[in-house]
């Protein structure tokens, strides 16, 4: 193909692109309106495969984000009446709540490998503006973002997650379906904000709690938070002696609030 009709993927950048129409329509035909948003951010379009479906969609009013000067162009060459609606932007940067002013917006991509954990705390700190997020990961990131207490998979990305959010696995996709393919295998999960995702704590506390039990997740939660001061007499025996993985989100809630609130903390 010539250059001009062709965008090469750059593993700089982690592209990957789609090139199944099947799967494409099948990704975008996951979005379900939960929360009643309009607006939907596609990160990282590349070269259009999963936003035509998504342009298609009257319900909707699409947006891209992409870094790639290749990609833009090929987008504004292809689909000129969405021009206005690619942004060259960073994500990670990107300020959602100026784009999305009073309105609530839901994110989908074909999430570049390399920073789909990133693009997850993202979605979290705009958590009151993302009531909906259908994303292809890494299979082993999407098992580590659905998994529940107990199992291996469950860490600081699952509390966090499933703190606000509820987390559905839906498909599987082989890596045949991608250029070029990359050497793992992919799914595509959904998670729909909770209708009450308040939490009955500080919530920025609870992420520093549930970060610094896990950074040293082979200790029982009497050690690995000993420099939080926790209040364990006011909480279940057992808890101290467990393990982070074993508890549930509402148990870190519990601790949280029992958390002697000696001087501020950063939300690392």
């Amino acid at each position: 193909m010539a250059s001009e009709f062709f965008v090469h993927p750059k593993k700089s950048l982690g592209q990957h692109f789609l090139t199944d129409a099947n799967i494409a329509r099948k990704i975008a035909s996951s979005l379900t309106a939960y929360g009643n948003y309009r607006n939907v951010l596609e990160i990282g379009p590349g070269t259009g495969m999963l936003s035509r479906y998504l342009m298609e969609k009257k319900e909707f009013c699409w947006f891209g984000i992409e870094v790639d000067q290749a990609s833009i162009s090929y987008l504004h060459r292809n689909y000129p009446a969405y021009k206005d609606q690619v942004m060259e932007a960073d994500f990670l940067k990107f300020p959602l709540h100026e784009f999305a002013g009073e309105e609530q917006v839901a994110l989908i991509g074909n999430f570049p490998y390399n920073i789909s954990t990133q693009i997850m705390f993202r979605m979290l700190a705009f958590r009151e503006l993302v009531p909906e997020m259908v994303g292809m990961f890494q299979k082993e990131v999407a098992r580590r973002i659905a998994s529940p207490p107990g199992s291996k998979e469950y860490g600081i990305l699952s509390v966090l997650v499933q703190a606000f959010y509820d987390v559905e696995l839906l498909f599987n996709v082989d890596p045949g379906v991608f250029m070029p393919p990359p050497k793992v295998q992919s799914s595509v999960i959904r998670c729909r904000r909770k209708k009450n995702h308040q939490l009955n704590c500080d919530e920025k506390l609870f992420f520093t709690v549930v970060k610094t039990a896990f950074n040293q997740r082979r200790k029982t939660l009497r050690n690995s938070l000993r420099s939080l001061k926790v209040y364990w007499e006011d909480l279940p025996p057992e808890m101290k002696g467990k393990r982070p993985e074993q508890l549930q989100v509402k148990d870190f809630v519990e601790i949280t609030r029992q958390v002697q609130p000696v001087q501020h903390r950063d939300n690392h």
